[in-house]
């Protein structure tokens, strides 16, 4: 028997045409070159950043370099997080009505117009956030103020467009067809008999979705939702251009006292930076750069457990 086994192994190795091994060279060299890189990005930033923890607060501007990051970190996850939560509702809903209810014609022009927002540089969301988003806004914010004003995040005063959560609207249209496009993939590989047997059943559309898709596809939307989290916190020229930030650290979501993002700070103050300040704006890269690459660790990670389930 392990005769027989061995055999076939070796007419199958034999038989292994010369173009497959090419390939897999070819695919092994480059995800061996993109460790390489991402090694090579952690130790760049790790050496440039080190200076700026051992720099005097008179260098840094503050008392030490968490003082200076915090503010930046906590407007980097504010923006992300409100972000991820008008984001994810509407590109999973959209992606159901792509994949389980939409007419096939008009479903492929939706999914292909959802697409298509991927392709749209930064600045040009930059464009549409100043100079149409935030004016149209601005009478809401003022309701908001105004109805709503005994809570700390409605607070205001609502005098500009340019807030954080005008920031996070942009980020999470920025979002969208990332979370999009793979939740529909994640839907359309429900098994087909699955949801047969559920309307078989007496379920209605939506029972079948609710019993079948969701559980099925449960692991890859988490997934989606962290990549497209990962896209919002790594933003830099929408916001940069969107928020008018001031660096303090609030809840105030429409107020133009606004915390900053790492990346929007890196991108306004490293043209005009020297010395130590140029070494303090690398450590808060790295923050960012270890903050990314942990939440879009956890997407793989879900989607590969979920993968392995099915």
């Amino acid at each position: 028997m392990s005769t027989t086994q061995s055999s076939a192994e070796q007419s199958t190795r034999s038989a292994r045409r010369p173009g497959d091994t090419i390939f897999a060279g070819l695919a092994t060299g480059a995800a061996f070159t993109i460790l390489v890189a991402l090694a090579g990005v952690a130790i760049f930033l790790t050496l440039e950043g080190w200076p700026a923890i051992t720099a005097s607060p008179e260098e840094i501007g503050e008392s030490n370099i968490i003082v200076y990051v915090w503010p930046l970190l906590f407007g980097t996850l504010l923006a992300a997080a409100l972000a991820m939560l008008m984001a994810a509702p509407l590109a999973i809903g959209v992606a159901l009505v792509i994949s389980h209810y939409a007419p096939r014609r008009v479903a492929g022009i939706v999914g292909g117009l959802i697409d298509l927002l991927a392709a749209v540089p930064s600045v040009v969301y930059g464009l549409w956030g100043i100079q149409f988003l935030a004016p149209k806004v601005l009478p809401f914010y003022q309701t908001l103020q105004e109805r709503l004003g005994f809570l700390p995040f409605f607070e205001g005063p609502a005098t500009s467009g340019r807030t954080i959560l005008t920031a996070a609207i942009v980020l999470a249209v920025m979002a969208l067809p990332i979370i999009t496009s793979i939740s529909r993939e994640v839907f359309l590989q429900t098994p087909t008999l699955h949801q047969e047997a559920a309307l078989a059943l007496g379920a209605t559309r939506w029972e079948m979705i609710r019993m079948t898709v969701f559980p099925y596809g449960r692991s890859g939307v988490i997934s989606a939702v962290l990549l497209g989290l990962g896209r919002a916190l790594g933003e830099t020229m929408a916001i940069a251009m969107v928020l008018s930030a001031t660096g303090v650290v609030t809840f105030n979501l429409i107020s133009t006292q606004n915390p900053s993002t790492i990346a929007a700070n890196i991108a306004l103050k490293f043209p005009e930076a020297s010395g130590i300040s140029v070494n303090v704006l690398i450590f808060s890269g790295l923050v960012l750069f270890v903050v990314t690459f942990l939440v879009n660790f956890l997407g793989r990670w879900i989607a590969g457990r979920g993968q392995v389930k099915g």
